[in-house]
């Protein structure tokens, strides 16, 4: 083989996310492989169809330079798409938030290079945002990457807890209060919180609503757990859990509600190509004590972010969905029936 071929052939190699990973030959086949995006899925958000819940969206990001926002369907037909963003990382998705005089359902996307966040309507997935909310303005630490939302029971507030490429030691994590004016958003910043390793960096954060927590994925070094309100002035670390469970990196969190307050919560290990999986509810009675109970090897390739809804979905998903994001372009669909199975769940 000629040099210069040899290396030109190294360096496509060492630019892919590890070529030659494979899964384990028990691995779970996916119910649906979506139709593939332009460049390289990352995070996906499931919306809940109101009307009709067998007529649900998944929404997933494609992170480069020119990607943006995909939508697919049950199907994993892809039926809309938001394209030209700098860069999109993770996104997320709140219900009934209050625009211009009526309420909507809202997905927030990171937007890397230009420091943003973004915000669409859904299902139409159209911009409401008037070109994106910078994030992070107070410091050169910027890079937005991990984002998740989360509504406040009491007041139906909605609020976007960011996370960041590389940040502080501690106050890594920021927290906006989105609010509208007359079709004019804001992302007022209510606070910043957050323990940070240095090992690697934050992407994956989940908010579990009802019980009001926030978690997020310190690669590399184990998942963190504060309260999600800001109101109750406590940043105080209430776990940090699964240090030894994971290959190498740690990434998306899923939250499966099996009701208000019991269900699990499910992590990539991102190397090993499985979900470890933790009691939402915690250990015998302690709420936040959390230990593995399963590891479900699934056919996903290093899957970064995954989303899961435990609502009836109809035929194909009467259980509910789980999503993950998967190397080469596409998210893979299961039905919790077959993951509950496979891991022993109830």
């Amino acid at each position: 083989m000629h040099q210069s071929y040899r290396l030109l052939l190294l360096l496509i190699l060492c630019s892919c996310k590890n070529p030659a990973a494979t899964t384990a030959p028990d691995a779970l086949k996916p119910a649906v492989v979506t139709d593939s995006t332009d460049f390289d899925t990352d995070d996906p958000a499931i919306w809940i169809n109101p009307a009709d819940a067998s007529k649900s969206l998944v929404i997933g990001t494609d992170k480069e330079t020119g990607g943006g926002l995909f939508v697919f369907d049950l199907n994993g037909k892809i039926v809309n798409k938001f394209t030209g963003m700098k860069r999109p990382n993770n996104v997320d998705i709140a219900y009934g938030f209050s625009y211009n005089g009526q309420l909507i359902d809202i997905a927030v996307a990171t937007e890397r290079e230009t420091n943003k966040i973004r915000v669409f309507s859904l299902p139409e997935l159209k911009p409401v945002d008037n070109g994106g909310l910078d994030v992070f303005t107070d410091t050169p630490e910027r890079s937005p990457m991990g984002i998740a939302l989360y509504t406040r029971p009491s007041d139906h507030a909605i609020f976007a807890i960011v996370g960041r490429k590389t940040g502080p030691a501690d106050g890594y994590l920021y927290q906006y209060r989105l609010t509208d004016s007359a079709g004019q958003l804001n992302a007022m910043l209510v606070r910043k919180f957050g323990k940070y390793s240095g090992k690697k960096e934050i992407e994956s954060i989940a908010v579990d609503n009802e019980p009001g927590y926030v978690y997020y994925s310190d690669e590399q070094y184990g998942v963190h757990k504060y309260y999600a309100d800001p109101d109750k002035k406590d940043n105080t670390e209430l776990a940090l859990f699964g240090q030894s469970d994971f290959k190498e990196d740690i990434e998306g969190i899923s939250i499966y509600k099996s009701t208000d307050s019991t269900g699990y919560l499910l992590i990539s290990n991102q190397q090993a190509n499985t979900f470890v999986v933790y009691k939402r509810e915690g250990t015998n009675g302690r709420v936040h004590e959390h230990h593995k109970i399963a590891e479900i090897p699934l056919s996903t390739i290093e899957s970064d972010g995954s989303d899961v809804t435990s609502i009836n979905l109809g035929e194909r998903f009467p259980k509910g969905l789980f999503v993950a994001m998967s190397n080469g372009k596409v998210f893979h669909y299961y039905d919790w029936s077959d993951i509950a199975r496979k891991g022993g769940l109830q």
